[in-house]
């Protein structure tokens, strides 16, 4: 009983940090799950602010919308100013969140439902999201260093050549 006692008290520490790619800093996948859905928070908010405040000075960002990478954090600044007020998701379900982190490295994949309130008080989907967000910490806290958005399902129009 003495010996299976022993042998559990050395290896708690492992059995501890397993789950998050063996790393015993006490910073598991929920501190980064909890900064997305605060950005997530404002920005449905109309406040761009949550994601520049969590965003890497290097970050790079791809959305369906946009013809090209951007890169840095002054472009996204550009390039979020003119939505800030103008966003509005009264509810939003962050669907199947995953943490894959190796070292100082973590990338955070899931799907996201934005809702919209009817006039007769019912919700409707308005959009759906795949996100990847690749964050790095960075003097000790995780920001993200790559975004990418993209539409679940997106219906692809066939090209025609002329």
């Amino acid at each position: 009983m003495l010996l299976a006692m022993l042998w559990t008290l050395a290896l708690l520490p492992l059995v501890l940090t397993a789950p998050f790619g063996g790393h015993a800093d006490g910073k598991g996948p929920e501190e980064i799950i909890a900064a997305e859905r605060s950005a997530l928070d404002r920005w449905g908010n109309g406040d761009p602010q949550g994601f520049l405040e969590i965003y890497a000075p290097d970050v790079t960002y791809f959305d369906p919308f946009g013809e090209r990478r951007v890169d840095g954090l002054s472009a996204m600044k550009a390039l979020l100013a003119p939505m800030a007020g103008k966003i509005k998701v009264d509810r939003y379900d962050m669907l199947n969140p995953k943490v894959q982190r190796h070292g100082d490295v973590a990338v955070l994949t899931y799907n996201l439902v934005d809702y919209s309130k009817q006039a007769d008080g019912s919700e409707k989907a308005i959009m759906r999201w795949n996100s990847t967000a690749v964050f790095r910490r960075i003097d000790g806290k995780w920001r993200t260093i790559h975004s990418h958005w993209s539409f679940v399902k997106p219906e692809v129009k066939q090209a025609t050549l002329q």
